[in-house]
């Protein structure tokens, strides 16, 4: 007599568990290092404590001139320069021009400059917030492309597990409303749920906006079957960015007219405040051109708005306002994703939301491995397949909060004169958490949760206290300054230090009960749990 088939239900949990387990680690560091790149630039500026504090925004159009004088006298002869103006949450002007190329590569140098002065301001090399931001979609120590891909394929198996998580829980919204502390796999569940259900529009909106912003590279066959020349690609490319192909220069010394009427002009269109960025082509020469491109603060939307004004007389000599249907979905999805458009209590809310699906990934690994050795007639001797999750979980959570906290350490005690510096702080990323799983293989899995979640919370903890006797911003002086940029940060690891130590004494306190099993061949693991089977 045939065994009866599964129904879907069923068939929908093990999918489930499945998908979320096999890239649950990979999933778990996206979703981490993602949430905290919504405060990047923060990020970055603690890193560069060199840097002014947060002031009063100067005049756009008055910045813009004077960092124009600022880049004719740093970078002479070169063919592009663009700089991003000050907003509110970066308050110097962050440059890059192109210099001449070295073994057939374009090269670039990048400098900061004072926004008002125009002088160029000295800070430590790092790589700030935006090593975070790079990982979540491009990981390291690999090609660009290879990383996008994996990334992709992680963000295609989260979309199949939140999909088959709402089949699997008929009563997923009864569950948000119900936990019990203390139950053990019980607990895990309910929270997994609630984790779940509470930014689940967010969870799918952020998984499936993060595959359409690279849906060229996963599928690619659309647009070569609709753009077949190289025209029509240029002009697909166009729509999705606001780079300006530059003309050849003429060889014709001119002076590049005022910088300060174009941002004006834009100004008057878009609203005060709303440039983000300056480019120019060939500056000082007849042929200059000046793209002036719109941010995207307060703007859901990333499609590319910019106006292009000839640079020598200052004539405006084409606008885009405006791109077609598929590029302005693509655009707000994009946005949305981002979340550069929000203001200060938007970003919170996507950092908390996205902190609440990390979580949810985080409990629904550990309670893979609470249920398995729940199940097993000997929990203190568990099976190969259950010791290797365990392990690999505890690196991939409480590893990563180390790894992460060692990157804020390794800013403020490698020498700043260090030969490649930045890629030295990322190089102390990976070893350290590394070292973590070294440390999960060696040790009892419940003594290495402890002592990681504890090293965590030291290492989170003791990061102002470091910054007082290596900088000469501490976190009072912030306060008093109302430097909310450096303090907010330095505050924010206080608190997620107190979060570790709560997990740390919840997990020393612990006292797990196992489940005695009905029979003893059916506490028998099959090969095929060892790498995780449904419930």
């Amino acid at each position: 007599m045939s065994a009866k088939a599964p129904g879907l239900r069923q068939t929908m949990s093990d999918l489930h568990i499945w998908t979320g387990l096999l890239v649950g680690w990979l999933l778990y560091a996206m979703f981490l290092t993602g949430t905290v790149s919504y405060f990047r630039d923060e990020i970055s500026g603690w890193m560069r404590p060199e840097l002014p504090a947060q002031q009063p925004l100067p005049d756009a159009a008055t910045v813009a001139q004077t960092m124009a004088g600022a880049m004719a006298a740093a970078a002479p002869g070169s063919p592009q320069w663009s700089f991003g103006l000050p907003d509110a949450r970066n308050p110097t002007v962050d440059a890059f021009w192109r210099v001449p190329a070295v073994d057939g590569r374009r090269g670039f140098e990048r400098a900061t400059f004072d926004a008002v002065s125009g002088r160029q301001v000295q800070a430590r090399a790092t790589g700030g917030g935006d090593f975070f931001y790079r990982f979540h979609f491009n990981f390291h120590y690999m090609p660009v492309l290879w990383g996008r891909w994996l990334a992709g394929f992680c963000g295609m198996f989260m979309l199949v597990a939140i999909v088959s998580g709402v089949v699997t829980h008929k009563k997923i919204f009864i569950d948000f409303f119900t936990f019990r502390w203390g139950k053990g796999q019980r607990s895990w569940l309910d929270a997994h749920n609630m984790l779940s259900v509470f930014g689940l529009p967010f969870h799918f909106m952020i998984t499936y906006s993060g595959l359409i912003t690279l849906m060229l590279l996963y599928m690619p066959w659309g647009g070569d079957a609709a753009f077949k020349s190289q025209a029509e690609r240029r002009a697909m490319n166009a729509a999705l960015s606001a780079f300006v192909q530059a003309g050849k220069p003429t060889g014709q010394a001119a002076p590049l007219a005022p910088v300060a009427d174009m941002v004006r002009e834009a100004e008057v269109r878009w609203g005060a405040g709303s440039v983000g960025r300056i480019t120019v082509h060939h500056g000082g020469d007849a042929a200059a051109r000046v793209t002036v491109v719109r941010s995207e603060v307060g703007r859901v939307s990333y499609s590319p708005q910019y106006l292009l004004f000839d640079g020598t007389t200052g004539q405006l000599v084409g606008a885009k306002d405006h791109v077609g249907p598929a590029a302005e979905t693509r655009g707000v999805l994009y946005a949305l994703h981002l979340g550069r458009f929000s203001d200060t209590t938007t970003r919170w809310l996507y950092f908390l939301v996205s902190l609440a699906g990390t979580a949810m990934v985080g409990t629904g690994l550990v309670m893979w491995t609470v249920k398995r050795r729940a199940q097993l007639p000997d929990p203190d001797k568990p099976y190969l397949g259950l010791r290797l999750v365990e392990r690999l979980n505890i690196a991939a959570i409480a590893g990563l909060s180390i790894a992460m906290a060692s990157f804020l350490w390794g800013n403020r005690l490698l020498p700043t004169t260090m030969t490649a510096r930045s890629e030295w702080e990322i190089h102390l990323f990976f070893m350290v958490w590394a070292a973590t799983l070294l440390h999960a293989v060696l040790r009892p899995a419940r003594r290495a949760w402890i002592e990681q979640l504890w090293a965590a919370t030291a290492l989170l903890a003791l990061l102002p206290v470091l910054n007082v006797f290596t900088t000469e911003r501490p976190l009072w002086t912030s306060l008093a300054q109302g430097d909310w940029a450096f303090a907010g940060l330095e505050l924010t690891l206080l608190a997620l230090a107190a979060l570790h130590a709560t997990l740390a004494l919840r997990t020393a306190r612990h006292q797990p009960k196992a489940r005695p099993a009905r029979r003893a061949a059916a506490a028998r693991p099959l090969a095929g749990d060892a790498v995780g089977e449904g419930a």
